[in-house]
């Protein structure tokens, strides 16, 4: 099955036997109701073991799902009259990165997010969602006209992390995502960012500067790759799934950790088995966050963010020297 996760064969093959016995009994003069209802039955409980139990780098796979929805697939179903711009009015556009206005429930806002692509062809040519320089400085100049304008900024995470080719360093690349950082802890409007996918290491966190951080239930958000981490730690890129388990790279761990704000519940299996009804998981939380943030003054978004990047960290700080275990 065309992107059959590892972790899914059981559910996959029980469903194939279900659809099977199925045709059969069509062509066939034989009652098999009772034993198709047992599987189902079977297949019920099966789904519920697998995906209300996934294991960190289960949830890994589905991040990296090659038909999980992107930034575009969301713009299409969550706002109205996107007018995409382009470029960093410095070198050239990155299609890594897309950018530009929106209405969401008849309001002007700036949407931004990183972009993977559908098939081999677009995924060349957005470089894999792996943005350069000017992809940043793109998404900071519709930043600025953003807050210039008084539009809240939403902004959608999903890279495996920043350019590291040698051009992108020749053309700044820390100093574009260090840039980021700088400006949009400033931004006197709400930022809302929610990470639908990979969010990986400083080419997430340069989109991820905001008063209200969500993520899907499914996707993760760390400094470095498992496959990264584990060669540091082991010399032995195959322990992946080890380094998962400790690194809580997962929605839950972070939203237990206070980095984010919220788990937007996935349907089952991942986003990418019905994108619509993702998107109104979204949306709701969207909604929220707008209307909370909305009611703010320019001083107090400023304060709002400083004050929650501030709190982060306090969680491991606390345990160590209280001895909660």
């Amino acid at each position: 099955m065309v992107g059959e996760l590892e972790f899914e064969k059981p559910v996959t093959e029980l469903r194939k036997k279900i659809t099977e016995l199925k045709e059969f009994t069509k062509d066939a003069d034989v009652d098999l109701t009772s034993e198709i209802e047992k599987l189902e039955l079977r297949l019920k409980k099966l789904e519920i073991d697998i995906y209300e139990n996934m294991k960190p780098w289960d949830r890994v796979q589905i991040a990296r799902h090659p038909g999980r929805p992107t930034t575009l697939d969301y713009i299409a179903l969550l706002f109205t009259d996107f007018f995409e711009c382009h470029g960093d009015r410095t070198y050239g556009d990155d299609e890594a990165i897309v950018g530009g206005i929106a209405k969401y429930k008849g309001l002007p806002v700036t949407v931004i997010g990183h972009q993977r692509g559908k098939d081999t062809k677009e995924n060349i040519r957005r470089n894999f969602g792996m943005p350069h320089p000017e992809g940043y400085r793109k998404a900071l100049r519709l930043m600025k006209q953003a807050d210039k304008f008084g539009r809240p900024i939403i902004c959608f995470i999903d890279t495996k992390g920043a350019y590291p080719g040698k051009a992108a360093e020749e053309r700044g690349q820390s100093e574009a995502i260090a840039r980021n950082l700088f400006e949009m802890a400033s931004l006197q409007v709400p930022v809302i960012c929610i990470v639908i996918g990979e969010g990986g290491s400083g080419g997430a966190l340069a989109l991820g500067v905001g008063n209200q951080i969500h993520m899907l239930e499914n996707s993760t958000y760390s400094v470095i790759s498992p496959e990264g981490a584990a060669s540091i730690l082991w010399r032995d890129a195959t322990q992946a799934k080890k380094a998962a388990e400790s690194m809580k790279i997962t929605a839950p761990d972070l939203k237990e950790l206070g980095i984010v704000d919220q788990v937007i519940p996935e349907v089952k299996g991942g986003a990418h088995k019905d994108v619509a009804a993702q998107a109104e998981e979204i949306d709701f939380v969207l909604m929220q966050s707008l209307k909370e943030l909305r009611a703010y003054s320019k001083e107090q978004l400023v304060a709002h963010r400083y004050d929650k990047y501030k709190s982060i960290g306090k969680y491991s700080f606390i345990k160590e020297f209280i001895g909660v275990n």
